[in-house]
């Protein structure tokens, strides 16, 4: 290679669907028609969310010799690094491929949570902060900013984003205008896509600013949507307003408007308790964790879930099934007696688990999972057909169980709210113990029981900074070790 053949590398990081193949092409693209000699390969990741595809492309500008281009990316050897999403990002740095002395480094600030953050049991997300601390202490330049809010904006998708970053961080040696004809050349979407190249242009050199903030919340056009987004902004104060409102959003969705309105009922309860301080945390958690727990997992709301439209879509996407091709969907699913019984008649269900005979003999038939295919007639019509008992879900025992661990909750930090509203917005927090369903559930049910079983215990004499240790505890491991612990530490000290 002549000094004058200054070879070019780029790796393109991104997420299965966030369209990398295709931004990885128009950079191909828009070096193969400009002079340079361009070649493009791809890595392929695992599953979602637990690896990425890395993209790469080498080009140098044509010359009488042909070159030998390579297949990889070779840490410290990578001029530009795009990233689809911040994680992303972080994962270039890790690797090697960012270098302080040679790397524009181009990403996303947004996230997309991968499993071990989702399936933690507290708030198991990665600091965010730290890899944007990385990305501009260890790169040569750094543009980035949320580009899945900006595609949303304008009604593109974000590889289109990415390719208008690119183009406004000036790392490459084209005009705009070769940029734009590389996404013409694609010969899809051409309009949108070339919406969301030029907005994010534009805020790769700094301008658009109000493009890059996260998309505002749609008011409701529905007569009962404005009627309670009306209720919310007249009762709640502003810093709660984000919460109800996807707490209704979840609960009309889960039940009815019904439904919904008992949540803002009881929010309201709690908001009359609230001192306001910290601009008014005990009633913004409440709003939170509220429609979480109102929300609780069923049997039922399982069933919907996995038949839902959008779910197969949602599938058929990951997978990149064509629209010719067939897709079959199989469910590990494991209902234990006590979710059967808990779907029944509050009465039917009580007896049979009350009843040592009728359990015994029962227990066996829900002692294994089952594999289901939802995507046959036969399971897809079971399903169905128990997501639609949501009709009569105020009749089961499930319901009535948690309607009344929910009031129990809420009384309670009414009661402590008067003398100690931080220790009140504490045992509020405690719900984050209860998530998910079957075993989880109960596991994170009786974390919380533990809690507030020794909060009564001790009569009431526990502070803030008690409980709040005390469910950290919790959240450390599944097995409860650590919250036995401290439960110990803590009966010693009184």
């Amino acid at each position: 290679m002549t000094e004058d053949r200054k070879r070019i590398a780029i790796a393109v990081l991104g997420l299965g669907g966030q369209g990398g193949g295709v931004l990885a092409d128009w950079i191909v693209e828009l070096g193969a028609h400009n002079g340079f000699v361009s070649q493009g390969t791809s890595v392929p990741g695992v599953a979602q969310r637990t690896g990425s595809t890395v993209y790469y492309i080498e080009m140098i500008p044509d010359g009488p010799a042909q070159p030998v281009l390579a297949l990889t990316p070779v840490p410290g050897d990578v001029d530009i690094v795009i990233a689809s999403e911040l994680m992303e990002a972080g994962r270039a740095i890790l690797r090697g491929f960012v270098s302080a002395d040679r790397t524009v480094l181009i990403g996303s600030t947004h996230r997309v949570y991968a499993i071990s953050e989702k399936s933690a049991m507290g708030d198991g997300r990665a600091s965010g902060e730290r890899i944007l601390a990385a990305a501009n202490e260890r790169s040569r330049a750094f543009i980035g900013f949320d580009m899945d809010a900006l595609s949303a904006k304008t009604g593109s998708v974000i590889s289109s984003v990415m390719f208008g970053a690119l183009a406004g961080s000036g790392a490459l040696p084209f005009p705009r205008e070769a940029f734009e004809a590389a996404i013409r050349a694609g010969g899809k979407a051409i309009q949108t896509n070339l919406a969301g190249f030029a907005a994010g242009y534009d805020a790769a050199q700094g301008r658009l600013a109000e493009a890059v903030e996260a998309v505002p919340a749609i008011r409701p056009t529905s007569a009962a949507g404005r009627a309670f987004f009306a209720r919310i902004e007249e009762q709640l104060p502003a810093s709660a307003h984000e919460f109800a409102i996807e707490g209704v959003r979840r609960l009309m969705d889960y039940q009815d408007a019904r439904y919904a309105e008992l949540y803002l009922d009881r929010l309201a309860g709690i908001r009359s308790v609230d001192d306001g301080a910290d601009d008014w945390r005990m009633t913004r958690e409440a709003a939170r964790h509220l429609a979480l727990w109102m929300s609780y997992e069923d049997t039922i709301r399982v069933a919907d879930l996995k038949v839902r439209a959008s779910r197969f879509a949602r599938v058929r996407d990951e997978v990149k099934a064509a629209p010719d091709q067939l897709l079959h969907i199989t469910e590990y699913m494991h209902p234990r007696l006590e979710e059967i019984c808990e779907t029944l008649p509050a009465g039917l269900g009580r007896r049979i688990l009350e009843s040592e005979g009728l359990s015994r003999r029962l227990h066996p038939l829900f002692k294994k999972g089952r594999h289901v295919k939802t995507t046959s007639l036969r399971w897809f019509l079971m399903l169905s057909l128990l997501a639609g008992f949501r009709r009569w879900r105020r009749g089961t025992l499930r319901y009535e169980i948690e309607q009344a661990r929910i009031e129990d909750w809420l009384g309670l930090a009414r009661e402590v709210a008067g003398r100690d509203p931080a220790l009140a917005t504490e045992l509020i927090l405690c719900q984050r113990l209860i998530k998910g369903y079957g075993d989880t559930f109960a596991r994170g049910l009786s974390s919380y029981s533990r809690i507030i079983d020794r909060y009564r215990a001790l009569g009431g004499h526990a502070d803030a900074s008690t409980i709040g240790k005390l469910r950290e505890a919790a959240l450390a491991d599944e097995d409860g070790v650590a919250l036995t612990g401290a439960l110990e530490e803590l009966q010693l000290a009184s």
